[in-house]
């Protein structure tokens, strides 16, 4: 059975557990509810779910710098506790993250963060291009729904795979570390700094400037 987007925001409802989590659970169980429903829980994924409504104000704000000072990175993860902010287990999720929003270039934290006008431009690109390839125009919004999908998989970080783990989600790791310490968790915020990023360098034409100077001499 295919799982859908409705499936996937009903069982999210029910557990508020994670997106790709969600999807996971219904493929898995072939798309029987009740069964996903099961799945997430005996994964400790609903139950770490439930922590959602907590206030996460303590944590790290940690950094990490890359490629011999070109790349740089801070991030803040919150806990509810100081005490869990002083976990290694936890110190060293944190420091994951930051080593992955440096190797993998997210734009932003999740899917919800993302203007509606950089979603509607996308779809808009993804629709021509669809169109352009000869798919019928009736199945242009469900490849487009996927290709959307693959978008946020990109861009945002919960949703990538993590790179020293390409097979779990950075959504997922989390959740799995909320299951195990018991407490809720958030990654906040980053900011990403690439040396030169957004500087338009200057490319000079050697052979046009000695040209230059010799009929200025």
């Amino acid at each position: 059975m295919e799982v859908n987007a409705k499936m996937v925001s009903e069982l999210r409802a029910k557990t508020s557990a994670g997106i790709m989590d969600c999807k996971k659970a219904l493929a898995e169980s072939a798309g029987d509810f009740e069964k996903a429903v099961e799945w997430l829980r005996k994964k400790g994924l609903s139950a770490a779910a439930k922590k959602a409504d907590r206030i996460a104000a303590e944590g790290l704000v940690q950094s990490y710098i890359h490629a011999g000072g070109k790349i740089g990175v801070l991030v803040e993860v919150n806990s509810e506790t100081d005490f869990v902010a002083r976990n290694p287990e936890f110190q060293s999720f944190v420091k994951d993250v930051a080593m992955h929003i440096a190797a993998a270039s997210p734009q932003y934290v999740r899917r919800e963060e993302v203007p509606a006008n950089v979603v509607e431009k996308e779809k808009s690109i993804l629709s021509a291009q669809v169109l352009e390839s000869g798919k019928p125009a009736n199945m242009v919004d469900k490849i487009v729904t996927g290709k959307i999908d693959k978008f946020f998989k990109d861009i945002c970080l919960m949703e990538q795979p993590f790179v020293k783990d390409p097979d779990k989600s950075v959504d997922q790791m989390l959740t799995e570390l909320v299951a195990k310490i018991g407490e809720k968790i958030v990654v906040r915020r980053f900011v990403r700094f690439q040396l030169g990023e957004g500087i338009e360098k200057k490319s000079e034409d050697f052979a046009a400037e000695v040209q230059k100077q010799v009929q200025g001499s």
